[in-house]
Order: structure tokens, then sequence, then C-alpha cells
């Protein structure tokens, strides 16, 4: 998602190596690969946070290299993947959280003001879903009950 509330251009990202083939010292074979994600994802985490695992501990720098599909995909395809999109879904917290922070201390304004450009962000991130067909098209963010879909 571009950057809406900030001037900066955020273009800093890491770069993807040149050779998309398997890397010879890479044992793991692809088999391998799904089912550690398929056991990652029971646990509980995000396709990121499987990147992140496979890539620290089982030395895998590219999934997609291996296998052919992306993580969510493969989650997908098993049918382990996530009601709502990572993103949306992150959105969704740290707005619950804001909205908790509010009930406590009223008068903070810089809260108030951060919670609705929040709430932008997630209505546009929303839009986009529906028309990606990602979310059925009568879905819709409701602050009564967010906090019903991060717990």
């Amino acid at each position: 998602m571009v950057r809406m509330h900030t001037p900066g251009k955020g273009i800093a990202q890491s770069a993807l190596p040149y050779k998309r083939s398997v890397p010879s010292w890479q044992k793991l074979t692809a088999d391998e690969v799904k089912d550690t994600i398929y056991k990652l994802s029971k646990k509980g985490l995000t396709p990121s946070q499987i990147g992140v695992i496979m890539r620290d501990s089982h030395g895998v720098n590219q999934i997609k290299h291996i296998t052919g599909t992306k993580i969510l995909r493969i989650l997908r395809a098993k049918g382990l993947a996530s009601k709502i999109p990572e993103d949306l879904y992150h959105l969704i917290k740290k707005a619950v959280a804001i909205r908790k922070h509010l009930e406590k201390n009223r008068q903070d304004k810089d809260s108030k003001y951060r919670l609705i450009l929040i709430e932008s962000r997630i209505h546009k991130l929303a839009r986009y879903y529906k028309t990606k067909a990602v979310l059925p098209p009568n879905w819709k963010y409701e602050s009564a009950t967010a906090s019903a879909l991060v717990a």
C-alpha cells in the first residue's frame, strides 16, 4: 500500500536475487517446504512470519523459487489462509488498540487524529480488496465489531 498520510516517497525495499533458480546448497525439497509451511500455519503464524522463520531457521531464501508458488497461495490451496488479508488485519488491530487507548484518555487529540487516518486506510484497502474479490462485496468495517475480527 502506498504512503497516504506522510510526505515520504517510500521506495526503500530489499532486492531479490537475480537468479530465480534454487541455490545449489539448498537441500530441502518442495514437499518438505510445503509441509513446514502447513505446520507453521497451524500454529497460527501469518504468511510473513512463516517466510521469516523459513529464511532464518531453515535457510530458504525464496519459497517461490523452490515450490513455484507463494506462501499465501500454498495456504489457500490447502484451505489454511485467513479470511481477512494480513495487511488489513494489522490495520484493524492497530485501530482497536487506539480505540482502547482513547477510552482511558479521551483528551488525547493526536490519537484521535491518528485513528481517523488509520480508519481511512482501512476503508481504502477494503475497497481495493472488494474489487479484487478477496473480501465479499457486503463486507464492511465497523468500529463496534472490529475487536471481534481481531480476537
